[in-house]
């Protein structure tokens, strides 16, 4: 699993996809998404929210990683 600054590539066959990124008993919410033949698609995960999300995050894990496409 990356942490900070780190990247990883996995190649996909072209289609509908979805993502979900765990670290322990952390995760991002899911995220669906297409690609087409030579497409990259680009995510950026982050562990940084606000406090009240910081703080829910403990009784909701999927609260605790933020994933938004690039």
């Amino acid at each position: 699993m990356p942490f900070d600054n780190e990247t990883i590539d996995i190649t996909v066959e072209p289609g509908h996809h979805t993502l979900q990124v765990r670290n322990g008993r952390n995760l991002s919410q899911t995220k669906s998404f297409d690609v087409t033949e030579g497409e990259i698609a680009r995510f950026r995960c982050s562990g940084k929210s606000p406090l009240p999300i910081f703080l829910l995050s403990f009784a909701v894990p999927s609260l605790a990683l933020t994933l938004n496409r690039e």
